[in-house]
C-alpha cells in the first residue's frame, strides 16, 4: 500500500513539472520582444476615442478590447497599465506605466499634447527607448477632433494621476493570459479605426515635454534586467519601425524563397513524373507494339492458314455448282429450253392452221372479215342485204294495201260523180 501511495506522487510531482515547463515555455515564446506586445497605434486609437483620462485608462485595461499584452513580470498575466499626467502652462505629458510589483512601475509609452500659440493642438506617441528604440515616434491624424482636448485646457483642471497600484484595480479589470503574437496583431488590426491616420516621425517637436518627462519618468524593470534593453536584443536596427521593415522584408523574401522552393520542388516533381510517364509510356507502347505484332503475325498466319486450308471449302461449292448447273443444262436442256422450242412452232402452227390463242386474234380477225365478206355476205352485211329487199318488198305490199283502198275510193268518187252527171 505504501508502494503504491509512493508511486502515485512520484506521478503527480512529474506530472506537475511537465504542466510547469510547459507553462514556462509558452510564457517565453510570447515575451522574444518586448515591443511587439503593445501597439501604440493602438493606443493612439482610443486616445482620441476617449472622453477623458479616466476612460483612457478604462479602456488601456478592458479585458474586451485587450490593447496590451505585456507581461513583463512573467506571471502569465497581462500587466495592468496606469496612467500619470504632467502638466506645464500648454503642454501636457500623459505617461502609461505597466504595474509590475509593489511599488514597481515601468514606463511604456508616452502621450505628449501641446497647444501653440494659434491654438493648434499637436500630439506624439512616443515610445520608451528601452523598449522600442530611439525615436519611435508616431503622430495620429483623426478624422474629427477629440473630445478629451476640451477638458486639457480648462480653468479648473487638474492633472490626472491613477489611483490603483499593485494587487488593487478597479471593478471592471480582470487579469487575462498572454496571446501569441500573431494573434494580438490580428485583434489590434481588426480594432484600429480606418478613418483615422497614424504617421511615422523620428524627431520630438517639443522639447520641453521632454523635459517635463525626465522629471517623473519610472524604470524599474529597466533596472532589472539592463541586458534586455532594445539595442541589445536588436542590434544594428535603431528603433521599432526599421525593426518592421526588416521583417516585411524578410517576410517577403521567405516567402518569395518558400515560393520558389516550392515551385522547384514542384517542378522537380512534375519533371520525375512526367519521366516516370514517359518511361512508363515507352514500356508501355513497347510492349503493346510487341503484343500488337505479335497478334497481327498470329492473325496473318490465321488469315494464311485459314486461306490455305479454306479454298476448296470455298472453291468447292462453285465447282459443284457449275457442275450442277452444266449437267442440269447439258442433261436436262429440256426444261429450259423446251418450253421456248415448243412454243415457238406451236404458235407458228396456230398461226397457219389456226387463228389461235395468242397473235391469233389480230391475224384471224382480218381474213374472217374479208372471208365473210368475200364467201358470205352473211352474218355482218346479210342482215343489211335482206333488211333492203324486205323493205323493198314489204313496201311494195304495203303500197298495194294502202294504194287499194285509195283506189277504192277513187272508184267510190268516180261513180258517184258518175252518177251524178248522169241524173
Amino acid at each position: 500500500m505504501k508502494t503504491k501511495i509512493l508511486f502515485l506522487s512520484l506521478m503527480t510531482s512529474f506530472f506537475a513539472g511537465q504542466i510547469q515547463a510547459q507553462n514556462g515555455t509558452r510564457v517565453n515564446a510570447m515575451s522574444d520582444e518586448i515591443s511587439d506586445n503593445l501597439d501604440l497605434r493602438a493606443v493612439a486609437d482610443i486616445f482620441g476615442d476617449s472622453k477623458n483620462l479616466q476612460d483612457f485608462e478604462r479602456r488601456l485595461n478592458d479585458p474586451k478590447l485587450q490593447i496590451s499584452n505585456l507581461d513583463l513580470n512573467n506571471d502569465n498575466e497581462v500587466d495592468y497599465l496606469r496612467v500619470i499626467e504632467t502638466v506645464d502652462n500648454n503642454t501636457h505629458v500623459i505617461i502609461v506605466q505597466s504595474v509590475l510589483d509593489r511599488d514597481v512601475y515601468q514606463d511604456v509609452a508616452t502621450i505628449e499634447v501641446e497647444r501653440d500659440r494659434y491654438n493648434k493642438v499637436q500630439i506624439q506617441i512616443v515610445g520608451n527607448e528601452y523598449m522600442y528604440g530611439a525615436n519611435y515616434i508616431y503622430e495620429p491624424v483623426y478624422y474629427s477632433t477629440p473630445t478629451i482636448y476640451a477638458s486639457f485646457w480648462l480653468n479648473n483642471y487638474r492633472p490626472y494621476v491613477s489611483n490603483w497600484y499593485w494587487n488593487y484595480y478597479p471593478s471592471y479589470y480582470y487579469a487575462w493570459n498572454p496571446y501569441p503574437v500573431y494573434r494580438y496583431r490580428n485583434n489590434i488590426r481588426l480594432s484600429l479605426n480606418i478613418n483615422n491616420n497614424y504617421n511615422y516621425v523620428n524627431y520630438r517637436r517639443s522639447n520641453h515635454a521632454t523635459i517635463i518627462y525626465n522629471s517623473r519618468r519610472s524604470n524599474g524593470y529597466e533596472r532589472q534586467y539592463p541586458d534586455r534593453n532594445f539595442s541589445r536584443r536588436n542590434s544594428n536596427i535603431a528603433n521599432r519601425y526599421e525593426l518592421d521593415q526588416r521583417r516585411t522584408s524578410r517576410n517577403i523574401n521567405a516567402r518569395n524563397d518558400v515560393n520558389y522552393s516550392r515551385n522547384r520542388t514542384y517542378n522537380t516533381r512534375e519533371i520525375a513524373s512526367r519521366r516516370n510517364e514517359n518511361q512508363r509510356d515507352n514500356s508501355q507502347n513497347r510492349i503493346n507494339s510487341s503484343r500488337d505484332n505479335a497478334s497481327q503475325r498470329t492473325e496473318q498466319r490465321r488469315d494464311f492458314s485459314q486461306n490455305r486450308v479454306n479454298p476448296s471449302r470455298e472453291s468447292a461449292p462453285q465447282r459443284t455448282e457449275q457442275r450442277r448447273d452444266f449437267s442440269q443444262n447439258r442433261v436436262n436442256p429440256s426444261r429450259e429450253s423446251a418450253p421456248q422450242r415448243t412454243e415457238t412452232p406451236r404458235d407458228f402452227s396456230q398461226n397457219r392452221v389456226n387463228p389461235s390463242r395468242e397473235s391469233a386474234p389480230q391475224r384471224t380477225e382480218t381474213p374472217r372479215n374479208f372471208s365473210q365478206n368475200r364467201v358470205n355476205p352473211s352474218r355482218e352485211s346479210a342482215p343489211q342485204r335482206t333488211e333492203t329487199p324486205r323493205n323493198f318488198s314489204q313496201n311494195r305490199v304495203n303500197q298495194s294495201r294502202e294504194s287499194a283502198p285509195q283506189r277504192t275510193e277513187q272508184r267510190r268518187e268516180n261513180q258517184s260523180r258518175d252518177n251524178n252527171r248522169r241524173s
